[in-house]
């Protein structure tokens, strides 16, 4: 994997290159101090991947990814990122321009020990671009669905049942709504769940905005993200929706047509009140569950013991497989639950343990999960 280093401090530019260079299969190809040289160099030395500091002088990072974005330049990003409200914006608008990760920039510590937290942030990111890699070619080696045994799935607008293609196939969300109503286990969902981690803040800034202010259920979101990077996120998105989208905050009451971001670095989860049939946050400092706080899991297995049968459950992009025991939990209590399929994710992990496990009741490209969402929440008719 070649990579160019982009940093418009010496200091900064060494350790990143030093600490890429002890990555097995990583080759630093060249460095860059701002991004008008960092447009020159990609076009030159044609790298897989840059590392991209944010905060520039001449063009900073922001300008940097419209440029690759509006020219579609064949390169992946990697942000490098400040931890501070100023920096968790900027991270979070350069991840809906189309970056593929972040990572924040050591805030102390000696060279050699800011070289080896670099080296252990870039090393997953790093493999979850090669799995990234791996499905494209994939994908273009073979166009064909592969049905999931004992699924109802739909996975590029065609349902699969079994072993084999169904004669059904929905030409539109109407069909696709008739479809889902037509599956017998489903109740009527009183909340919607949803987890996510890389490529999702710009999947959310995709599928957020076409829920309807009228949805009548809360939704609660897991995003794999440090502190401070949640709270810009929901302010992004909440300019971007119909709906309220916040992050949680300790002992808030669930609203209908709000969503509630898990702060990051806490666990989320939700506990009924002493008087009335309501819900409230609960924040917790518990250990992390999959190597994640914020956990998939830990707000799933919560929701379950609160709202068994009444889920609506999504996973989206995101390396790993946090979200799979949850998802596993929410269909064997009746709950519906709802993957993006392959083509739409930035990494095919989460989903793909989800599918695997056997928990998925729909996989959807990205553009049809908000409206197969909202078609659920009518419940079954069939």
């Amino acid at each position: 994997m070649r990579v160019l280093v982009v940093d418009d401090t010496i200091v900064f530019r060494k350790i990143i290159s030093d600490a890429l260079e002890e990555i097995p299969g990583v080759e630093v190809v060249g460095k860059a101090g701002n991004g008008k040289m960092a447009l020159v160099r990609i076009k030159d030395l044609h790298p897989d991947i840059i590392t991209l500091d944010i905060e520039m002088p001449e063009m900073n990072g922001i300008e940097v990814l419209e440029v690759i974005k509006r020219e579609k330049i064949d390169v992946g990003v990697i942000v490098l990122s400040a931890v501070t409200v100023k920096g968790g914006d900027m991270t979070v608008k350069a991840l809906q321009l189309g970056a593929f990760d972040f990572i924040t920039k050591p805030e102390s510590g000696t060279v050699a020990e800011n070289r080896i937290a670099i080296i252990d942030m870039l090393t997953p990111i790093i493999s979850g671009w090669n799995q990234k890699n791996k499905q494209k070619i994939k994908q273009e080696k073979s166009h064909t669905v592969k049905p999931v045994s004992s699924q109802s799935v739909i996975s590029g607008n065609r349902p699969v049942y079994g072993a084999k293609a169904a004669a059904y196939t929905p030409s539109s969300l109407v069909d696709l709504g008739t479809y889902i109503h037509k599956i017998p286990f489903l109740k009527k969902p009183e909340i919607v769940v949803i987890g996510v981690s890389t490529g999702g803040p710009a999947a959310l800034g995709d599928m957020l905005p076409k829920i309807s202010a009228d949805i009548g259920v809360p939704i609660l979101i897991v995003q794999h993200m440090p502190p401070l990077f949640t709270q810009s996120l929901a302010k992004s998105l909440n300019n971007k929706c119909q709906i309220n989208v916040k992050e949680a905050q300790e002992g808030e009451k669930l609203v209908p047509g709000t969503a509630y971001i898990a702060p990051g670095g806490k666990q989320m989860k939700i506990s009924p009140t002493a008087v009335g049939n309501n819900h409230i946050i609960r924040i917790t400092d518990d250990p992390p569950e999959n190597n994640c706080k914020p956990a998939v899991d830990y707000m799933f297995r919560s929701v379950v013991s609160h709202f068994p049968g009444k889920i609506t459950a999504v996973v989206m992009t995101g390396m790993g497989s946090d979200g799979t025991i949850g998802m596993r939990l929410i269909k064997r209590h009746g709950g519906i639950n709802i993957v993006q399929d392959e083509s739409s994710c930035v990494v095919y992990g989460m989903p793909m343990e989800v599918v695997k496990a056997g928990a998925a009741d729909l996989v959807l490209p990205l553009d049809m999960i908000a409206p197969a969402i909202e078609e659920t929440l009518q419940g079954a008719v069939g």
